[in-house]
């Protein structure tokens, strides 16, 4: 094998180009520090790359740490770079980034060849005066080319084309490849795929596809306005924009949906996944000294893409999965408002019911200033491609989001169209969604239910997001420990009402009333919930499960905690009442949904499964869904 000729030019004039997976370049690392970090955080590794002719700087991403760690990437080592990144940094420096590598064979424990630094090999950006003869690291196989044929095809391209060794087939700079887009101040564009934490001099070329209003935000550190936005480029890359105080001044009625700017001079942070729907896993902050330019280019070349998921598939996808559907807005509700429990905020909310030629149809939940203007958008049974929307297990299997594409001009809404035109508009279509919460939430279909092992055997809950499953299993203990005239409950804020609605917990104060944290505000009473423990089996394992109010009431045939407690204190038979609520809920047979999440106790991490919903059996029904498995 031989190391790649030319690859280190060719690295160097990629800085900014669009990715080309086909270039894999087999390169030695000749040097290899750790760089020392002042204010904590992840540990860095700078390298030093050669093809034995030229050397360039590099760093290693850090999810390769632990290829350093464990020696698969040491000093002299022989590594297939597949994934990569070159990066030009403020002082004009190009740095590659490796993303991803390969150990090539044994390390040969010696520097192969005699190579220079790029940046004083002259030419650099176009081919070498002369092509160099590739360096040999074991032995010249198939004349030094590790990819066969003659190294001296193809201009110093492995793969003996003339594309100019760029990464994206172009060259920056000149070469004899097509050339990279560039913005109008000659810098080249930057993919949104491309965009990474290790460089802050880019230029993307996006569309603005969405954009919000100017909303205003006030907390300890100050307040002001804001607005956000999404950009898609023409790899079908999406990400989030927000502007903030003088740059939404500066921004907000320059910026159009529908319209084409090159980008620069934003902020790159993490993408909050909870609250940002879009593909890239950064999003950006932009202020008054952002350079934002109008493209006169057009948007021919920026179309949206899907990956569009049946409805009637969306019972096997996660809560909190983000999805794309396409479908028929059968029905627009009412616009409503409610008061989120977190914030306290008054929210905008319109419920839609969608349905697709799978025979099922599904609500989803627009939210804000589309909810608003839904009832005019959605009118008239329009065929809408929603995107990225986020999947709920709230009221059975239900959708949220607020990115759509009313009428896209697809091949897929073709297709859909016709088919219910050919039905006449009239369909008859199985709901995933109950309409309602709680105890509500039905269980999942027979043939996605696991067993109670499957906690442990799948390890379930260990996941950032939590894990949900549905089992058919007996109630075998339950919890009703109680001391004095307290039981299997806790004292919740009095207000019926939003925010608390009876469910915060309220603390007795010195005078016998009771105060909630939630509401800040102290009642003459409180009311009981009911919380406890207790244990579920199947013929595969047992488990520990906690119980809330509204499950625990279905388990206990309707009965209240509020109620049970007052026969208690009121002592004729209250304890015996107690007693058998809780005993005739044992040894009956349930299909559960339950949530499993790991979660902090004391100092120790532990797997909490929660029920979620029960419901009873239908015996009938289960009887026959066991005989067509058997079938099967």
């Amino acid at each position: 094998m031989s190391l790649t000729a030319n690859a280190i030019r060719q690295l160097y004039n990629m800085a900014g180009a669009v990715d080309n997976p086909a270039f894999n370049p087999v390169l030695q690392v000749i040097h290899l520090k750790k760089i020392e970090q002042k204010n904590g955080g992840d540990e860095r590794w700078k390298v030093i790359l050669s093809d034995g002719t030229n050397f360039c700087s590099g760093m290693c991403a850090t999810q390769l740490n632990h290829l350093v760690n464990n020696g698969t990437i040491t000093q002299n080592c022989i590594l297939c770079v597949n994934d990569f990144i070159v990066n030009i940094m403020a002082s004009g420096q190009r740095i590659c980034i490796i993303l991803g590598a390969e150990q090539v064979g044994p390390n040969p424990g010696d520097r192969i060849g005699s190579p220079i630094d790029i940046t004083k090999a002259g030419n650099l950006n176009g081919p070498p005066a002369q092509q160099p003869k590739p360096q040999p690291m074991y032995g010249n196989v198939n004349g030094g080319n590790p990819y066969g044929g003659s190294p001296n095809k193809g201009g110093g391209n492995p793969y003996g084309n003339n594309s100019g060794g760029n990464r994206s087939g172009g060259n920056v700079g000149g070469g004899n490849g097509p050339t990279v887009r560039t913005s109008a101040n000659g810098q080249p564009i930057t993919p949104i795929a491309g965009l990474n934490m290790y460089s802050n001099r880019w230029v993307i070329r996006a569309k603005v596809k969405n954009k919000s209003g100017i909303r205003t935000w006030s907390n300890a550190k100050g307040e002001g306005s804001l607005f956000s936005i999404e950009l898609l480029d023409s790899s079908g890359t999406d990400v989030k924009g927000t502007f903030f105080k003088e740059a939404v001044d500066k921004f907000f009625n320059f910026l159009e949906e529908d319209q084409v700017y090159n980008f620069s001079g934003g902020r790159l942070k993490v993408a909050n996944t909870q609250w940002n729907r879009c593909k890239s896993q950064f999003e950006i902050t932009f202020d008054q000294n952002s350079d934002i330019q109008l493209d006169q280019g057009g948007a021919d070349d920026i179309r949206e893409s899907f990956d569009f998921v049946k409805i009637a598939a969306i019972e096997q996808s996660q809560p909190n999965d983000f999805i794309d559907i396409l479908g028929m807005v059968k029905n627009v509700g009412e616009v409503a408002t409610i008061v989120s429990k977190k914030s306290g905020k008054e929210l905008t909310k319109c419920e839609l019911t969608v349905e697709d030629d799978s025979g099922a149809e599904i609500t989803l939940t627009m939210w804000g200033d589309t909810a608003q203007t839904a009832q005019t958008t959605f009118a008239g049974t329009p065929l809408v491609a929603f995107k990225r929307a986020r999947v709920s297990d709230w009221g059975g299997r239900t959708l949220s989001g607020s990115g759509f594409s009313v009428n896209p001009n697809i091949p897929d809404a073709q297709a859909l169209s016709a088919w219910f035109q050919a039905n006449g508009g009239k369909t008859t279509a199985r709901s995933l969604s109950s309409g309602g919460g709680g105890g509500n939430r039905g269980p999942d279909p027979f043939d996605m239910r696991k067993h109670v092992n499957s906690i442990k055997s799948e390890q379930l809950g260990y996941n950032e997001k939590p894990d949900y499953l549905s089992f058919k299993a007996t109630i075998t203990f339950l919890k009703k420990d109680k001391q004095g005239d307290e039981g299997a409950w806790y004292t919740a804020c009095f207000n019926s009402s939003d925010p608390c609605k009876n469910m915060y917990k309220a603390t007795q104060t010195s005078d016998g009333n009771w105060h909630c944290d939630k509401c800040q505000k102290t009642y003459p009473d409180c009311v009981r919930r009911f919380i406890f423990q207790g244990t579920v089996a199947d013929d595969t394992s047992t488990s520990w499960m906690s119980v809330f109010n509204e499950q625990a009431e279905m388990l206990f045939d309707g009965a209240r905690a509020e109620d049970l407690y007052q026969k208690v204190i009121e002592g004729e038979g209250g304890r015996e009442m107690y007693d058998s609520t809780f005993a005739k809920a044992t040894y009956t047979e349930w299909i559960f949904k339950c949530k499993v999440k790991q979660e902090m106790v004391g100092d120790e991490q532990r797997i909490k499964t929660s029920l979620v919903a029960a419901s009873p059996i239908d015996y009938a029904a289960e009887s026959r869904n066991l005989l067509q498995a058997l079938a099967a």
